[in-house]
């Protein structure tokens, strides 16, 4: 049970992340935005609240410090992710071409502002963000020892957020005009939709998402920050694909595909993979092999709304 208990949580710290992120593509792309730029918006998002926590973490209590983290990844995750948003929305440009610019521009921006304040571009800090046991909850059998032990509130904000996800999407004014502009912007513009603002609006959600999840990468597996989140933005690309651009799916492809990482990155506290003669390596390419197989089998029937990725111009019909 205890190879068990270990298993659901590491896939918890790897999943929560995906889910995040995944539903931030998910909120872009449903506006009709390609938004590939998720990489570096997670790192923009996790060197802005990694630096953050390494400098003045220590004035506030462990929470307190975790939870303004959040907030100030999720807004610079937001104010990064305005660039695309401009690019592709009010300059017609190839959504692309602007999302991969930004993910050049945002390991090389942490890196040098990094080394220009403290010479090295490691970013460290110290990890008291773990719950042990969650009161009464934590004393479950079972549920207790899979759940609510050893974990981080970051995981069940990752679960509010995916409940929240799935209301405004689907229960609100908001979520049919988002979609209504991912799947026929001229049919929304003619009956009064701004086109334009539900789109900043659908890729700034994406980039609050987007850097938060890159804190919540960073925080549950690490104790520094090295300007990179190990290709998980395009991971998530993958969970979104796969999820059909859809909350509740989204859910199942992002653990599945934590647990493909878990395998990756902690198969030597699983005693029937450590005692296997697998190379390092080859577990380490789990994940991205699982990935290339999945969408292989998946693209073909994928679900991606019809708008997406389509410059919208208003004077076209």
């Amino acid at each position: 049970m205890d190879t068990i208990y270990f298993l659901v949580q590491q896939t918890m710290f790897f999943s929560i992340p995906l889910l995040l992120v995944a539903l931030g593509g998910m909120f872009s792309e449903r506006s009709g935005v390609v938004n590939i730029a998720l990489e570096g918006i997670m790192i923009i998002g996790a060197f802005a609240s990694i630096f953050f926590i390494s400098r003045l973490g220590s004035y506030f209590p462990p929470m307190i410090t975790l939870f303004i983290a959040m907030i100030i990844a999720a807004l610079s995750g937001m104010i990064f992710s305005l660039f695309h948003a401009y690019a592709a929305i009010s300059m017609n440009a190839d959504q692309v071409i602007s999302g991969t610019a930004l993910n050049i521009f945002a390991p090389a921006f942490a890196i040098y502002v990094t080394r220009a304040i403290q010479v090295v571009q490691q970013i460290s800090f110290v990890n008291n963000f773990r719950i042990d046991s969650v009161p009464i909850l934590g004393s479950i059998p079972i549920i207790g020892n899979l759940f609510f032990k050893n974990t981080y509130i970051t995981t069940y904000v990752g679960f509010i957020i995916l409940a929240l996800s799935w209301f405004v999407l689907y229960k609100t004014r908001f979520g049919l005009r988002l979609r209504s502009c991912g799947e026929h912007p001229q049919a929304a513009d003619s009956v009064g939709i701004n086109v334009y603002k539900m789109r900043y609006i659908g890729v700034a959600i994406s980039g609050a998402l987007g850097g938060l999840g890159g804190l919540v990468f960073v925080i549950p597996t690490s104790t520094n920050f090295n300007a990179t989140v190990a290709g998980y933005g395009f991971l998530a690309l993958a969970v979104l694909i796969f999820g059909q651009w859809k909350p509740i799916r989204i859910l199942y492809a992002a653990f599945f595909f934590g647990l493909m990482k878990t395998l990756a990155s902690a198969y030597s506290g699983i005693p029937i993979l450590a005692n296997l003669p697998i190379p390092n390596s080859i577990y380490k390419m789990i994940p991205y092999i699982t990935t290339i197989i999945v969408l292989a089998f998946t693209s073909k029937n994928s679900q991606a709304p019809k708008a997406s990725g389509i410059p919208y111009d208003k004077g076209m019909r």
